[in-house]
């Protein structure tokens, strides 16, 4: 069994930068995948980052490719996602998610390769 607790989202102007925190509890291994997705109102949750733990390998949506980096922070067993440039394509309610099995290039990006959800947190972003 996984935990996932998100850390508070926030607003931010055009431009600005926020990082989101997540922290796992529970049993992990080493096929342990950790990811973020979003859903913006009127749209389907869609893929943002993932990183795999044993690895730290990490995979980007085009979206956020150069933008948003996904990491692990091994003192608070948390994942986070740095997110800078922001604009207000990327208001959402994130959403952390967590597979305790290695997932492959298809799986990784899809929400039916996670067993595990954060509760979700809201980030605006205002032009």
């Amino acid at each position: 069994q996984v935990q996932l607790v998100q850390s508070a989202g926030g607003s931010v102007q055009a431009g600005g930068s926020l990082t989101l925190s997540c922290a796992v509890s529970g049993r992990t291994f080493s096929s342990f995948v950790a990811g973020w997705f979003r859903r913006a109102t009127g749209k389907e949750r869609q893929f943002v980052a993932a990183i795999r733990w044993d690895t730290n390998y990490t995979v980007y949506a085009d979206s956020v490719k150069g933008r948003f980096t996904i990491a692990r922070d091994n003192a608070e067993n948390a994942v986070l996602l740095q997110m800078s440039s922001l604009n207000p394509d990327d208001t959402a309610v994130y959403y952390c998610a967590a597979s305790l099995v290695r997932l492959n290039e298809a799986l990784v990006r899809a929400t039916r390769g996670y067993n595990y959800w954060g509760q979700g947190t809201q980030v605006t972003v205002s032009a």
